[in-house]
Parts: C-alpha cells; sequence; structure tokens
C-alpha cells in the first residue's frame, strides 16, 4: 500500500480531504477531545455534538459572508436528496419551475422535480455538451417558483462564469463541486446547495443556504427528513444527522480559513486549472478538450487522449501509467468516458505540476503513434 503523502488523488467525489484535517481526525478517532469516545459513538443530543453543529455554521457564514437572513442546514441524502427536497420545498407556490439544462447534473435535476410540479426547461437543447447557451436565448417563466441552475458540472466539465439574472424570481444554484473554491454574492440567490463529498466532508451530508422567506411552505407530502422549515427549526437535528461529516466538514471549514479563505481558494483553483488547461491547449490535438474555453471548469477537467476520435487504448494505457506513478481516480464518469481530473482546494499546486509532467511525457512518447 502507498503512504498518505505518495498518493495523488483526483477523484471526482469521493475527493481527497486535506492531509491536516485527516490527521486530525485520526488523533482523535478513538477518544474525541479526550472525552473516551469516538465521534461515530457520541449521541447528537451531547454538548460535544451540538458545539460541532454549531461551529460549522458559524464558520461557513464567516467564509461565505452569509447575510444574517439566510439560514444554513445540514441534511441527509446529498445531491440527489436536494434535487427531491428542493421542488417539494419551494415549488407549492406556484406548482411551476424553470431549470437551466447545460450539462447531465442539471437535466437529472429537472426530471426529479417534474415529479411534483409544471418544470419548464427555459434553454435551447445543447448540439453538443460542454457549452452554455447565451441567456438571451433563454425562456423564463416570471410565474415560476424558482429558476435552478448547475454552477459547475462535474461531468461534464462546464462552469458558469456568471451569475444568471432571473429577476423577482429565486435563484437556485447546484454547487456541489465548486463551493468554497470562489467568493460568491450570496444575496444573488434564493437557495445553493452542495453535497458534501467533493469540498466539504465524507459523503451523505447536503449543505443547504436559504434565504428566510423561502421557509415554510412544503408540500403535504414532503417527508419531514426533506422538509427545509422543519430542519431549520430543529437546527439540523431533527433526527441522527450525519455526525461524522458534520465533524469532519467542520475541520475543513477551519482549514480553509488558516489557509487564507476563500480569495486563496480561488486564486489556487484558477493557477491549477490553467496548468492542466495549457497542457491540452499546447498538445497539438493529442489531448482534447470538448468544453467551449469560456465556459471551462476550474474545478473538474475532463479530456480525451488521442485526438478527436481518442483512442480508449491509449487512454487506458494512460491510466495504467498513472497509476503506476499513485495517480489515481482519473478516470472520466462512465457516462462520458476519457478522463478527468478534479482540482477540489485540497489539491496542491505541486499535485497538479507533477500530473502536467506525466501528461507531457506521455503526449511525447505516444503522440506520433495516435
Amino acid at each position: 500500500m502507498s503512504s498518505v503523502e505518495n498518493v495523488l488523488n483526483f477523484g471526482s467525489g469521493p475527493s481527497k480531504l486535506p492531509n491536516q484535517v485527516m490527521k486530525e481526525v485520526q488523533n482523535e478517532f478513538l477518544s474525541y477531545q479526550h472525552c473516551g469516545m469516538s465521534m461515530v459513538e457520541i449521541s447528537h443530543r451531547s454538548d460535544e455534538y451540538n458545539k460541532i453543529n454549531n461551529n460549522a455554521q458559524i464558520v461557513l457564514r464567516e467564509l461565505l459572508d452569509i447575510p444574517p437572513n439566510y439560514r444554513i442546514l445540514f441534511m441527509q441524502g446529498g445531491g440527489q436528496g436536494a434535487f427531491s427536497a428542493i421542488p417539494m420545498n419551494l415549488m407549492s407556490k406556484t406548482g411551476i419551475a424553470d431549470y437551466v439544462v447545460t450539462g447531465t447534473w442539471s437535466s437529472v435535476a429537472a426530471k426529479e422535480a417534474t415529479k411534483h410540479g409544471h418544470v419548464n426547461i427555459v434553454t435551447p437543447k445543447l448540439d453538443k455538451t460542454g457549452s452554455i447557451p447565451d441567456q438571451k436565448t433563454w425562456k423564463l417563466n416570471p410565474n415560476a417558483s424558482y429558476v435552478f441552475y448547475c454552477d459547475n458540472d462535474t461531468i461534464d466539465g462546464v462552469e458558469f462564469p456568471f451569475i444568471p439574472e432571473t429577476g423577482n424570481v429565486p435563484l437556485v444554484a447546484d454547487m456541489c463541486s465548486n463551493i468554497l473554491t470562489k467568493k460568491i454574492d450570496i444575496a444573488k440567490f434564493g437557495l445553493i446547495f452542495a453535497a458534501s463529498q467533493k469540498n466539504l466532508a465524507p459523503a451523505g451530508l447536503a449543505v443547504i443556504i436559504i434565504r428566510e422567506d423561502l421557509l415554510g411552505n412544503p408540500v403535504k407530502y414532503c417527508p419531514s427528513i426533506l422538509d427545509f422549515t422543519l430542519t431549520n427549526r430543529m437546527n439540523s437535528i431533527l433526527n441522527t444527522p450525519s455526525m461524522f461529516s458534520v465533524y469532519v466538514m467542520e475541520k475543513v471549514l477551519q482549514w480553509v480559513k488558516r489557509e487564507g479563505g476563500l480569495q486563496v481558494m480561488e486564486n489556487l483553483s484558477a493557477q491549477k486549472s490553467k496548468l492542466i488547461y495549457d497542457a491540452i491547449d499546447n498538445s497539438r490535438s493529442f489531448y482534447v478538450s470538448a468544453v467551449e474555453t469560456a465556459v471551462r471548469s476550474r474545478i473538474n477537467v475532463p479530456f480525451r487522449v488521442g485526438g478527436e476520435s481518442s483512442e480508449e487504448k491509449l487512454e487506458k494505457r494512460f491510466l495504467e501509467e498513472a497509476e503506476e506513478l499513485k495517480m489515481f481516480q482519473l478516470k472520466g464518469h462512465h457516462l462520458v468516458g476519457g478522463i478527468r481530473a478534479s482540482l477540489y482546494n485540497s489539491i496542491t499546486l505541486d499535485e497538479v505540476r507533477k500530473l502536467v509532467d506525466f501528461m507531457n511525457n506521455f503526449r511525447e512518447r505516444f503522440q506520433n503513434i495516435s
């Protein structure tokens, strides 16, 4: 087995967590704060967990500069749970919701929402993945309860370079994979959510940031576990929550704060993604990105190996050699194939440089063969 220090984990989620955080968790695993019990054993009604729960909210509010009229919820079910919870909590006003479909996850979210009301796909059908239609082409419904979009798609590698304008209709953003990687104006959103297994914590948790006026109107059949209003009332301890995920997340948030906050994370994110995109763009089409330059994700970089047609054998060789160098989880999503490097906050510049060095070396050896 390779040591943690030698392994480069470019997984899209569950993904790498900061080594400092992992060591803290390791040191406390058998006895949290010297209480003699592990965090996986302590009651969710305990003073210890109540402090963690509150501290996580305080630090997240500070990092994202969340206004006082927004509530922070920690819910189970991850992103998929949020896809269901959002229409059940927000669509009852008009029974209509607008969905901006620009990739796999916004498409999945829209499909889920059709179970709860009328979904209006506001964007024209894409001829190919890897683009975001000009907002002038969107057909927004002024009677919609909300407008949903995915700010960064982990599969297709598309990231919005702007915040959509939706007038008086609340804007809902899926920021599962790029939360904490840039500064954002929370006041422009009605709701932001993020699954934990990418930039925040182990899997199982969904963080919901919701404006207070959007609480209080869930549909009658909304399960209690997905009810934003009830969860808020109980300070995210309606039932036994994903305590371990919240515990780790609080440590990750503290780590981000120590590292310099969101401005530092945003700067590093730009540097890391530029290194890989430069390697792709300077490869004389040996590496190919299908994403339009203006909307390339800073967080998830999918690409193909071997030119426009790509070659599965060559991509297989790429992955095999990468793993020999202890670079793991670079295989693209099964729906699209290819290669994907995910560059979450825990990935360092040096780790990205090592990947780029390998990419350049691999290209020099196989470019003429392909």
